[in-house]
C-alpha cells in the first residue's frame, strides 16, 4: 500500500491520498468540473503548478478562474507564449528570464542583434495570438542539472546555461513545455494555452543581461494577459488613466522636479514648485511626531563601513550599496540605511526603563545603488529620504508600541485622502540571523498588535527581513492600484550585535527590543504616489500655488494687488497675473496648472468689492466678499490638514 499524506481542504475537512498526488489529480478526485476548471493551486499557501507532486501533509487549495491568483497563473503562461512567439520568429534569438511579479504584467528579456520595432510587436502579437487558438497543452519536467545545461547547451541557449549555474544544488530544476517550445522556469502554469482568455503586447525597451549596465544589452518586451477580453478591455482603460496620471509627466507639466543625466541616474532635482509641496509634507510629518512623542535625531550621510559589517547589512544587501571610499586608510560608505546612526545615538550614554519607550524619528537620506534598468522617476531613485524612526522599548512594552504606530500611520494616511489598506504579516526568511525564541517573541507581537486594532491581515510566509519579521502596510489611490509604504519591523539582533542595554526596574542590565519604522516610506516616492492620486491637482492644504488673482484689466490693478496682500496676510500661497492677455486664456492656463482657486475681478467685483471665484475644475461659485472667502479657504484648509 502507498505512502498516504492529509490533506486539509479550505471547509476544514481533511482526505487521505497517495503521497506525490499532484493537484490535478487530487482536483479530479473531487470531480472532473473542479479539475477542467482548475489554473494551480495553493499549497501550505504557496502559489503550486497543478503537476508538482505533493509529499507531506498540506493545506490545499485549488485556484480556479473566480480566485484572486488566477490572473497571475494566466500572465506567467503568456510569458512562454511571448518566448515562444520570438523564438518562432527570430530562431537565432537568445531568451534570458521573464518577471517574477506577474500581478499586472509579465515580460521577457531576449538577446538580439537589433531593438524591437512596433511592427516586429505586431507580428509577435499575431504568432501569439495563433499559439493561443491552438489550445497547446503546458508539461511540466523535473531534470538534472546535468540534462538541464546539456539541453540548453545544444540550443544554442548560452543566457539560460549561465542562469543553471545559478539555481543552488538542493533545489529542483523544472522545465515547461508546451508544443515545440521548452524552458527553464519553477511556474506554475496554466493547463493548456486555451485558459489564457486575451494577451496584448504593451511595449519594449532596452535592458542589461542581470540588470548590470555592465553587461550586454538586452531587449525586453512587456505584455499583459487575462482570463477575459472583458478584463482585458478594462485593464487598457485603466492603463489609460494610468498614462495620463503619470508623475513623470505632470511633474514636467507642472514644474515640479527633473532628473538630470548631468547630475545622475536616479538622483532628483526640487524645483520650486515641488520643493515647497516637499516641505509641506515634511512640516506635517514633522508636527504630527511630536505630537505622537517622538524626538527628533540627524545624522550624517556617511560613516565607517564597519558600522554596517556589524549590523550584517553588508553580508546581505552589499550589492544594493555604493561601493566604498577610502579615507586615512579607513573604509567609509554613503549610507544606505538610518538605523547604525540611532544605534549609537542610543549608546552614548547609560540608559534606564524609565526612557522608555524611546522614538527617534530622522528625514533621513540614505544612498542605495539601484540598477539603471529599474530606475523610474520619484518610484525608483538611487538618493532618497526615508522618513524613518527607530523605536526602543522593553519586552513588556513591545505589543503595545506597535499598536500606537499602527493608529499612527492610519492616521497619517488619511489625511492626505487614503482610505484603503491591506497589511500584511511576513515571517523568518531562510537567510535570518537570531534565536527561533526571539522571532517567535517578535512574531507573536505583530500578529497580537494587528487582532486588537481588528485588521485583516495576509500572513506572507518567508518575507521578513534577515533580523525580524515585520508588519507591511499597502495604500490603495484613488483608482485602485496599491502601493507598499510603510513598514514595522521587529528586532532583537541589532541591539544584541551592537550591545545595547538599559538599567531594569530590579537594576538587571537588560537588552531592548528595537522597532523600525518607515511610515511613508520614503518623501520621493510617496511624493510620485501622491501626484498620481490626485492627478496632480494638490488639494488646496498641499497645492503649491493655491489661488491666482486675474485682474481683467488695469484698471482693477490696484484692488487686485490689495486682495493678493491681505490672502498673503492669512498665510496663502497666491500669484498675481496682470499680464495684458485675454481672461479665458489665463483661465485655461490656472487650469492646466492646476490652481484650486482663480479670483477673477472686473469693474463690476471691484465695485462691490467681491471676488467672482472659479475652482479648479471649471466650477463658478457665487460672488463673494474677500472676508467670506478667506474664513472660508481657512476651514478648507484646517479641514484637509
Amino acid at each position: 500500500m502507498p505512502d498516504m499524506i492529509s490533506l486539509s481542504l479550505p471547509d476544514g475537512s481533511i482526505q487521505k491520498h497517495p503521497k506525490g498526488i499532484t493537484p490535478l489529480e487530487f482536483a479530479s478526485s473531487i470531480g472532473a468540473g473542479l479539475a477542467k476548471a482548475s489554473y494551480a493551486a495553493l499549497v501550505n499557501g504557496k502559489l503550486t503548478d497543478l503537476r508538482a507532486p505533493i509529499l507531506e501533509d498540506a493545506q490545499i487549495e485549488i485556484v480556479t478562474q473566480k480566485h484572486d491568483l488566477a490572473g497571475e497563473v494566466v500572465r506567467h503562461s503568456a510569458e512562454h507564449i511571448m518566448a515562444d512567439a520570438v523564438s518562432r520568429l527570430w530562431p537565432k534569438v537568445q531568451i534570458d528570464v521573464g518577471r517574477t511579479d506577474h500581478s499586472e504584467k509579465f515580460q521577457y528579456d531576449f538577446k538580439m542583434e537589433r531593438n524591437f520595432t512596433p511592427e516586429d510587436l505586431e507580428k509577435i502579437q499575431e504568432t501569439m495570438d495563433q499559439i493561443l487558438a491552438s489550445k497547446v497543452p503546458f508539461e511540466r519536467e523535473v531534470v538534472s542539472r546535468e540534462k538541464a545545461i546539456e539541453l540548453f547547451s545544444s540550443m544554442g541557449q548560452e543566457l539560460k546555461v549561465s542562469r543553471i549555474k545559478d539555481i543552488p544544488e538542493d533545489q529542483d530544476i523544472t522545465l515547461y513545455r508546451h508544443g515545440d517550445f521548452v524552458d527553464l522556469c519553477r511556474g506554475p502554469h496554466v493547463q493548456h494555452a486555451g485558459q489564457i482568455g486575451a494577451l496584448m503586447l504593451l511595449d519594449s525597451s532596452s535592458s542589461y543581461w542581470r540588470g548590470d549596465e555592465s553587461n550586454i544589452a538586452l531587449q525586453r518586451i512587456y505584455g499583459t494577459a487575462f482570463l477575459s477580453k472583458k478584463d482585458l478591455k478594462e485593464y487598457v482603460q485603466h492603463l489609460e488613466e494610468t498614462k495620463k496620471r503619470d508623475h513623470r509627466r505632470l511633474g514636467k507639466q507642472l514644474d515640479l522636479f527633473s532628473i538630470s543625466e548631468d547630475v545622475g541616474p536616479g538622483l532628483v532635482l526640487w524645483h520650486p514648485k515641488g520643493a515647497l509641496v516637499r516641505h509641506l509634507i515634511e512640516d506635517f510629518w514633522k508636527k504630527k511626531h511630536l505630537q505622537a512623542g517622538y524626538e527628533f535625531v540627524n545624522s550624517p550621510h556617511v560613516a565607517r563601513r564597519h558600522l554596517w559589517d556589524t549590523s550584517g547589512h553588508t553580508g546581505f544587501y552589499d550589492e544594493n550599496m555604493f561601493r566604498p571610499m577610502e579615507v586615512e586608510d579607513q573604509a567609509y560608505q554613503l549610507k544606505p540605511m538610518n538605523c547604525p546612526f540611532h544605534i549609537q545615538i542610543y549608546k552614548s550614554k547609560l540608559r534606564s526603563y524609565r526612557d522608555f519607550p524611546l522614538r527617534y524619528a530622522e528625514l533621513g537620506t540614505v544612498y542605495r545603488y539601484e540598477r539603471s534598468g529599474v530606475l523610474h522617476g520619484l518610484m525608483r531613485v538611487r538618493g532618497f529620504t526615508q522618513d524613518d524612526a527607530h523605536l526602543f522599548v522593553a519586552p513588556q512594552q513591545l505589543r503595545e508600541e506597535i499598536e500606537k504606530v499602527l493608529e499612527f500611520v492610519l492616521s497619517i494616511f488619511k489625511a492626505f485622502a487614503f482610505e484603503e489598506f491591506e497589511f500584511y504579516l511576513s515571517t523568518r526568511p531562510e537567510k535570518s540571523v537570531g534565536s527561533d525564541e526571539n522571532w517567535d517573541i517578535a512574531t507573536k507581537a505583530l500578529k497580537g498588535a494587528l487582532e486588537a486594532k481588528n485588521l485583516k491581515y495576509i500572513e506572507d510566509p518567508g518575507e521578513g527581513v534577515f533580523y525580524g519579521p515585520k508588519i507591511d502596510i499597502k495604500i490603495q489611490d484613488s483608482i485602485g492600484r496599491k502601493w507598499q509604504c510603510s513598514t514595522i519591523q521587529a528586532d532583537f539582533s541589532l541591539p544584541e550585535r551592537f550591545e545595547l542595554d538599559y538599567v531594569s526596574s530590579d537594576g538587571s542590565r537588560q537588552t531592548p527590543i528595537m522597532l523600525h519604522r518607515a511610515l511613508l516610506g520614503s518623501i520621493e516616492r510617496f511624493f510620485g504616489i501622491l501626484v498620481e492620486h490626485y492627478e496632480g491637482a494638490f488639494p488646496l492644504w498641499l497645492s503649491p500655488v493655491q489661488m491666482k488673482v486675474l485682474p481683467i484689466t488695469d484698471a482693477q490693478l490696484d484692488y487686485a494687488k490689495e486682495v493678493q496682500g491681505q490672502l498673503i496676510e492669512q498665510g496663502f500661497r497666491v500669484e498675481l497675473d496682470d499680464r495684458s492677455e485675454k481672461l479665458g486664456y489665463k483661465v485655461r492656463e490656472a487650469q492646466l496648472e492646476k490652481i484650486p482657486y482663480v479670483l477673477v475681478i472686473g469693474a463690476q467685483e471691484q465695485e462691490a468689492q467681491e471676488l467672482a471665484i472659479r475652482k479648479r475644475g471649471g466650477e463658478k461659485l457665487p460672488n463673494m466678499k474677500l472676508g467670506a472667502f478667506i474664513e472660508q479657504a481657512l476651514s478648507e484648509v484646517k479641514l484637509h490638514s
